[in-house]
C-alpha cells in the first residue's frame, strides 16, 4: 500500500476551534505569514490564496472590513469585491487555463461557511476529471503544486492585470 503524506494539514485537521476569537482574514492582513498568502491588495478588498485549497489556484476575494454579509458592504466594497472576483477569473484563466471555474460564497455556518463572520468569495479552477478516486473514496485531495508555487504564478498576473499606475 502506498502512503500519501500531507503533514502540513495536521494543524488544520486537529484544530479544536479558534478560542482567541481571531479572524483568519483579519489576521492575514496583519501578519507576515498571512501576508505571504495575499496575492493582490486593493483599497477595500484583497485576494488571498486558500491555505487549504480544493484545487491549485483556489483564490478568495475578501473585504478588508470584518463583515458577515453582502448587505453589510458599502457600495465601494461591493464594487471592488465584484471587480476583484472578475480579475480572479481572468488571472485563473490566463495562468491555469481551467475548463471551468466555481465561483461562490457561503453566508453563515449552516450554508457551509468555514469562516462564517467574514464574507469571502471562493474561485476554484476546475478541469474535467479533477475529482478522482482519491477525493471520492479516500477523502484526500491531491494537489499538483504547493501554495508557494501558486503565489509565484498568480502574483505577476495580478500585477499585469491590475496595474496601479
Amino acid at each position: 500500500m502506498e502512503r500519501l503524506y500531507a503533514s502540513w494539514r495536521h494543524a488544520y485537521v486537529t484544530r479544536k476551534g479558534d478560542h482567541t476569537g481571531a479572524c483568519v482574514f483579519c489576521e492575514a492582513q496583519r501578519s507576515a505569514e498571512g501576508g505571504s498568502l495575499i496575492v493582490h491588495d486593493g483599497a477595500t478588498a484583497f485576494v488571498i490564496l486558500n491555505l487549504f485549497p480544493y484545487n491549485s489556484g483556489h483564490l478568495l476575494v475578501v473585504p478588508r472590513r470584518h463583515v458577515a454579509s453582502l448587505a453589510a458592504l458599502t457600495r465601494h466594497e461591493i464594487t471592488e469585491t465584484a471587480e476583484l472576483t472578475q480579475a480572479c477569473e481572468r488571472v485563473l484563466t490566463e495562468v491555469y487555463e481551467p475548463q471551468g471555474i466555481n465561483v461562490g460564497m457561503n453566508l453563515g455556518r449552516p450554508a457551509g461557511a468555514g469562516v462564517a463572520d467574514h464574507l469571502h468569495v471562493h474561485l476554484v479552477p476546475r478541469w474535467t476529471g479533477d475529482t478522482n478516486f482519491m477525493t471520492v473514496v479516500g477523502g484526500v485531495r491531491v494537489l499538483p503544486e504547493e501554495i508557494v508555487q501558486t503565489a509565484a504564478r498568480v502574483r505577476p498576473a495580478f500585477a499585469r492585470l491590475l496595474d496601479r499606475s
